[in-house]
């Protein structure tokens, strides 16, 4: 077996990252901490991404070594970057999960102001589907199963606890009457 062969992994994703029409960084996360450490050099590598996509009709790029696919919606680039290696339909698939969650998460309008009025909503989709690198999900649907179970579990959490420590049982009752 050759010594120069790349070992399968499954961290296969390098970084995800949101831009508005500007080119200006929205929500960004970077999985390999080699790859681009300081601030500047993410945003660095961004601008040059949004430079050389954000006027072209395609769906994937290579640059710096990196294999780049990429969406755009209405005022917003989505993008998902993988090594020069890296399978283009996984990442492919990862980019399209991402936009379907948030299209479903944010009803239909994924545009720059519902997205920075949901961006913890948004945070938690990304987190969904890439922890680390790895991928975790790419059905839509699961995602945002999980997302709306987490966002509902918290405010079912919280109100139960305030019934609890204020004495409140004024719901309890009608719910036995169902």
């Amino acid at each position: 077996m050759e010594s120069g062969a790349l070992q399968p992994s499954l961290y296969t994703v390098k970084a995800i990252f949101i831009l508005d029409n500007d080119g200006n960084r929205l929500l960004s996360k970077y999985y390999d901490p080699e790859l681009y450490p300081s601030m500047k050099e993410q945003k660095n590598f961004e601008k040059n991404v949004f430079n050389k996509t954000h006027k072209t009709d395609n769906e994937i790029t290579f640059l710096e070594g990196m294999t780049i696919v990429y969406k755009s919606s209405i005022d917003l680039f989505f993008y998902v970057v993988g090594s020069a290696q890296e399978n283009e339909l996984m990442l492919m698939a990862v980019l399209n999960c991402l936009f379907e969650s948030l299209n479903q998460i944010l009803r239909k309008n994924v545009e720059r102001r519902s997205l920075l009025d949901n961006m913890d909503g948004v945070f938690l989709v990304v987190d969904e589907i890439v922890d680390g690198g790895v991928i975790l999900e790419s059905d839509p649907q699961q995602v945002v199963e999980k997302v709306n179970f987490k966002f509902v579990s918290e405010q079912a959490f919280g109100f139960v606890l305030f019934d609890y420590i204020t004495g409140n049982t004024e719901g309890q009752g009608q719910s036995q009457l169902l």
